[in-house]
């Protein structure tokens, strides 16, 4: 697989229909799929930890940050923030796989500077079954 080109990499939230939008004014945003391991250690594991084989309690962040713009997939965010209340979002990762799923938006913050535009930053957790779609 060629080398992709960042900004195809997408969050999107449900537009309470049948699609996604993705939210305006992205300059850069990350993922990542994190397991913590569920521990069956005993005094029979040879002083060794030792980890249970398909234990794993596997967890997705996101997180963007870009330019505001009031669109309405950003005025979403914002009420689930507000709220607590899940979000249905897609994460697109360019010629590879979909995620979509239930999240809950653990952090948004608003900037600005004297000289610059309004920004933001979200931070998104998986808070639930994610399903995968590869592209």
């Amino acid at each position: 697989m060629p080398a992709q080109k960042g900004q195809e990499l997408l969050l999107q939230v449900s537009d309470g229909a049948s699609g996604y939008e993705t939210i305006g004014g992205f300059t850069s945003n990350t993922f990542s799929i994190n397991g913590s391991a569920v521990d069956v250690t005993t005094k029979d594991s040879g002083g060794f930890r030792a980890a249970m084989d398909g234990g794993s309690i596997v967890s997705i962040d996101t997180s963007a940050n870009g330019v505001f713009m009031d669109d309405q997939a950003f005025e979403r965010v914002h009420a689930a923030a507000l709220s607590g209340a899940h979000l249905d979002a897609r994460i697109t990762i360019p010629d590879f796989m979909v995620y979509t799923g239930p999240f809950i938006v653990t952090s948004l913050s608003l900037s600005g500077e004297t000289e610059g535009a309004v920004s933001y930053d979200i931070n998104l957790e998986s808070a639930g079954v994610i399903t995968t779609l590869p592209i």
